[in-house]
This record gives structure tokens, sequence and C-alpha cells, in this order.
């Protein structure tokens, strides 16, 4: 098992697919993170050198927010949400559906949630 900022590998993942897992970090970063390296996309996890790794995990630090960085941005878009009491704010709030999703007989879970 490797370990890139935050996230858990295993060894005979693809660089490109393995490194989507790192939270922040979808397809298209994923190439362009191998690109600038100069590593090959299908080169697996367990042939990258130590080297690699360290530059790679200094890359993504660098060019990223990742993890928890993004998790404290998005809770905290929220919270301004609610603060301000907007509509999606209230219904943050509410634990209901945020974008007109209808509510009658669909989101039972987050219906659910509220009555306990």
């Amino acid at each position: 098992m490797f370990s890139i900022s935050g996230a858990r590998f295993g060894a005979n993942e693809q660089v490109r697919i393995a490194s989507t897992k790192i939270n922040g970090i979808g397809p298209k970063k994923a190439i362009q993170l191998c690109s600038q390296l100069g590593i090959s996309g299908t080169r697996k996890i367990k042939e990258l050198t130590k080297y690699q790794i360290d530059q790679m995990e200094e890359m993504i630090g660098q060019d990223h927010i990742v993890h928890w960085e993004l998790k404290r941005k998005e809770r905290a878009d929220i919270e301004r949400l609610i603060s301000i009491s907007c509509y999606r704010g209230i219904r943050h709030k509410c634990r209901l559906p945020l974008r007109g999703q209808r509510t009658h007989t669909n989101a039972r879970t987050c219906r659910k949630q509220i009555r306990k």
C-alpha cells in the first residue's frame, strides 16, 4: 500500500487512475499531473521511484486544493449560506434537497432524518 496526500493506493494501479482517488483531483487533473511530472499515466504505482512519489506530493501540494483543505472550504461555504439565511442555507439547515428537487414522494432519507 502506498499513500500520497492522505489517499491510499494499491501497488498495481495505474498512476493516472490511482491519483483520481485523491479528493479534489479528477481524471483531467490526473492526466495534467502525469504530463507535468513526465510520468506515463499507464505506469504502475509500484514502478515509481521514491523521488517521483515525493515530486508528485510536492506538485499536488502546490497546485491543487485537496483533501482536508477542500472539505474545510466546502464546510465554510455552507456555513456562509446558513449565516446569511438564503434559500440554499435554509434548505441545508433543514437537511432538505437544495436544487428544486421534488420532496413529496422522493428524498425520503432526507425527510426521515428530520423527524427523528
